[in-house]
């Protein structure tokens, strides 16, 4: 008997989770052991291997040239794994497996949340985890299996499919504000009103896009009130704080209701399409294609046959 056939497929498990969190602690709380036993795990599948995998300080832990190595390996062969596990349908149920999703809020809004039903249904033995977060991560890193961002905001080594057509930024005031101020009527008379900030998720300023004669422009707007969360944002505007720039899908009942209304409607900024995507070493995840063409359905799009890789 060699050397590898002694090895534990937990301690590779593990030697990967360490890898991706860049701790011992962290691998640790993920796979509910103590430090000092995943420690020992990484020692033993060294020793067998014959092998240092990973460097370690007193600050941090990074894997060797060999253990970059065996992790790209590794991280295809375990793809491939839980394809299989994944692609198992018992008769009469839906594919079984888990789906871990990064979404940020309005997409979680318009998209995730209507589809939410239907997907419980088809995919009864899913266990879905949607975390909604602003921040740009690395979703590989952390443990998702795909995330939705706009076209232009996701990386390049990524899958993306894309889940909507373009979408439309907008500034709107309530009709109690522009009584009160005014209806700008040009661009540069924002630099009379006030104008609700949109904070990103890496906590920097955004500044407004708009169109002007077919190109777009990035310009600053005065304001007090600074928010980096589109439900407060349309809160405030419609109590009459401010001219709100926003994503207009996001307030088509607003701008049914007539709640709020939309000005300088020619400077109004086309997006990219809101796309999820996914590590292009990502295996092919059932439940994941049934979620795609959930909300590309209600979004009027075609369906796709399998979720490329």
């Amino acid at each position: 008997m060699s050397r590898n056939d002694r090895i534990d497929f937990a301690d590779l498990k593990l030697f990967l989770a360490i890898v991706r969190c860049g701790s011992f602690r962290l691998a640790a709380i993920e796979a509910g052991q103590t430090p000092s036993a995943v420690s020992h795990a990484m020692r033993r599948l060294e020793d067998r291997l014959g092998a240092k995998l990973l460097n370690r300080t007193s600050r941090a832990v990074s894997p060797t040239e060999a253990g970059l190595d065996l992790a790209s390996r590794l991280q295809d062969g375990f793809n491939q794994i839980g394809s299989a596990l994944e692609s198992f349908a018992a008769p009469g149920t839906a594919r079984l497996g888990s789906l871990r999703l990064n979404v940020f809020a309005d997409a979680a809004h318009l998209l995730i949340a209507p589809a939410l039903p239907e997907f419980a249904r088809v995919c009864p033995g899913v266990q879905l985890t949607v975390v909604v977060d602003n921040r740009p991560i690395d979703i590989v890193a952390e443990g998702y299996d795909a995330g939705i961002r706009y076209g232009h905001h996701v990386p390049e080594d990524m899958i993306a499919v894309p889940l909507t057509r373009p979408q439309r930024w907008v500034m709107v005031a309530s009709p109690a504000y522009l009584r009160k101020h005014g209806t700008p009527r040009q661009l540069g008379e924002l630099a009379n009103h006030q104008c609700l900030q949109l904070l990103l998720g890496d906590n920097s300023s955004y500044r407004w896009e708009v169109d002007v004669a077919g190109r777009k422009k990035s310009i600053r707007v005065p304001g007090v009130i600074t928010i980096n969360d589109t439900v407060t944002t349309i809160s405030a505007c419609k109590a009459g704080m401010g001219i709100a720039y926003v994503l207009e899908a996001r307030i088509a009942d607003e701008l049914a209701r007539r709640t709020l209304k939309v000005v300088l409607e020619e400077h109004a900024c086309a997006e990219d399409p809101l796309h999820i995507y996914y590590s292009s070493r990502r295996y092919n995840h059932p439940a994941l294609l049934r979620l795609i063409n959930l909300i590309r359905e209600r979004q009027s799009l075609p369906k796709i046959a399998k979720v490329r890789g």
